[in-house]
């Protein structure tokens, strides 16, 4: 595969934001047509778990390389790490190796694998498995997603014998641990064959996991029944389950309501439907994390590559308005690319506090007069609804603004193709991915990769600069002195505004109480359901 990015490429990162991809070759053992979505009855069937998911499942289902929502949480079902992590606590236990590590300062980590690890094709798991999978993860030719969080620190991983590997690291690694559950390890003898890779992408699912998927059909639904052959720690609850993928708002909150609500489950729940669904004996609960609106500049164009009007129209967008009226007040104005609950967030040096009379003065300053701008929107429903706020403060300091919401795939297929544009609103969360700081930021800013690529910036001195703090901080064994440069590397993407959170927000689930429990809401796209228990 060649490191160059294209067309197709792009769809494997958008998942992050709620994109809706290309339209995936249904599975030959799904020939059959979509499953039906309103099987009379699946509300009180107590062997089956039916879910509503709000993003598309029509994007890739290879885990070295999607940020689809819909696929990532299929993915934590059906694959297996070596370690895993808790989806809400996000601490790593072992999954097909048998223990933690014991030394986390170590420069290399051995594993045994678990006795007794099948894949769902019955064939055992073994260490040529593991070092395939990261092979793959870090070929620069391959170039995945995921070998973002494991180049700068990752050597390689070593077969010992058939049971035990070894990874060896560039350095001492103490975040390694829940890093590991990104590598979803993949059956060699799968994956290996020609034209294998295609068939993940579009939905060809083998792993070692306590579910198995048995059918996947794009824009309808997925489903999963449990692997008999599963020995891991957290085995299947129910026998099926059923995912239904409905984007519409709307659609989505009636799968879930009434009495004879076919669903027990659903994420993404609309903030002006909350109230709706708890008078109804749901329990609606959310959680809050890195999910936030970004806006990103095209540094290619003027006058975007001055710093001062990308700075003036952050510090010109109330906000708080912002949050009250779009979000229904479950958000949070940025005051740093991290969240405020995050560990290692602290007030950033330069802070986007809501400031007219400084954002004038800055557009004046950069000798910007007369400016229009065209802002570009994912059609997310919760960004729809954050544009009128936006546009009318920035009329409000005399930046004409025309709002332009469409398809994300579509629109991401314009920057894909490198066409012009001005300004970006779209919703990201690097926490589908992992917590710490050094993995989220290295999902936008990372030197070649596709973000920096859309803005124009990542061949800059400014960008250079970053790329060499980010890479030194991640180098830093000793945790406070890594913090303080993660928080040093903050300041200057601040300063920059390049893609940067206007807001974080607050990510909404649904549930049925008495049909569901050991349900936890989790402040990222998707359900974990594992610990899930139909009543």
């Amino acid at each position: 595969m060649s490191s160059e990015f294209s067309r197709r490429d792009f769809l494997r990162y958008s998942g992050a934001t709620g994109a809706a991809a290309f339209i995936a070759t249904t599975l030959s053992a799904c020939s059959g047509g979509p499953a039906s979505t309103g099987s009379v009855g699946a509300g009180s069937n107590k062997d089956l778990i039916t879910a509503v998911i709000g993003y598309g499942n029509d994007q890739s289902w290879d885990p070295t390389q999607t940020a689809s929502a819909f696929a990532m949480a299929g993915i934590q079902h059906v694959y297996e790490g070596l370690l895993d992590t808790d989806p809400i606590t996000r601490e790593p236990y072992p999954a097909l190796a048998t223990a933690l590590p014991t030394d986390l300062n170590a420069t290399s980590w051995k594993f045994t694998l678990r006795d007794g690890a099948k894949w769902h094709d019955g064939q055992p798991v073994t260490a040529d498995d593991v070092v395939f999978t990261f092979q793959r993860i870090l070929d620069p030719a391959a170039n995945v997603l995921t070998g973002n969080f494991f180049k700068s620190w990752l050597q390689e991983v070593k077969k010992i014998d058939d049971k035990n590997v070894e990874l060896v690291f560039k350095f001492a690694f103490p975040d390694a641990a829940p890093r590991l559950t990104i590598a979803k390890i993949m059956p060699k003898h799968v994956f290996s064959q020609a034209g294998a890779w295609d068939q993940a992408k579009t939905g060809k699912a083998v792993g070692s996991g306590p579910y198995k998927q048995t059918a996947h059909n794009p824009k309808s639904n997925t489903t999963f029944e449990a692997f008999a052959d599963y020995n891991g720690p957290r085995p299947a609850t129910v026998k099926k389950m059923n995912w239904l993928t409905i984007v519409d708002a709307a659609a989505r909150v009636a799968k879930i309501s009434g009495g004879s609500a076919e669903a027990q489950i659903a994420d993404n729940i609309p903030y002006a439907n909350v109230e709706q669904l708890k008078q109804q004996g749901l329990s609606v609960e959310g959680g809050a994390g890195m999910n936030h609106m970004f806006l990103m500049f095209n540094t290619g164009t003027k006058p975007f590559d001055d710093v001062r009007v990308r700075q003036a129209l952050h510090y010109a967008i109330d906000k708080k308005k912002l949050i009250d009226v779009a979000l229904k007040g479950h958000g949070t104005a940025s005051s740093s690319f991290l969240n405020e609950g995050h560990p290692d967030h602290k007030r950033a040096s330069v802070v986007y506090d809501y400031d007219q009379e400084k954002a004038k003065a800055l557009l004046k300053e950069a000798g910007v007069t007369d400016l229009t701008v065209n802002l570009m929107a994912v059609n997310v429903s919760w960004i729809a609804d954050c544009l009128p706020t936006i546009a009318a403060s920035w009329e409000a300091i005399g930046v004409k603004t025309t709002l332009e919401p469409q398809d994300t795939a579509a629109l991401f297929a314009k920057m894909d193709q490198f066409q012009d544009y001005q300004v970006v609103a779209a919703a990201s969360n690097p926490n589908q991915f992992g917590m710490d700081a050094d993995l989220i930021m290295r999902y936008n800013y990372v030197a070649g990769g596709l973000w920096m690529k859309y803005s124009h910036w990542g061949d800059s001195k400014d960008a250079k600069a970053l790329f060499t703090q980010m890479d030194e901080a991640t180098k830093e064994p000793d945790k406070a002195a890594k913090t303080a440069k993660v928080q040093k590397y903050l300041d200057l993407i601040a300063e920059q505004a390049v893609l940067y959170p206007v807001v974080h927000t607050e990510l909404m689930t649904a549930w049925d109480p008495k049909k569901l429990t050991g349900i936890r809401a989790q402040a990222y796209p998707g359900i974990n359901v594992l610990q899930a228990k139909r009543t």
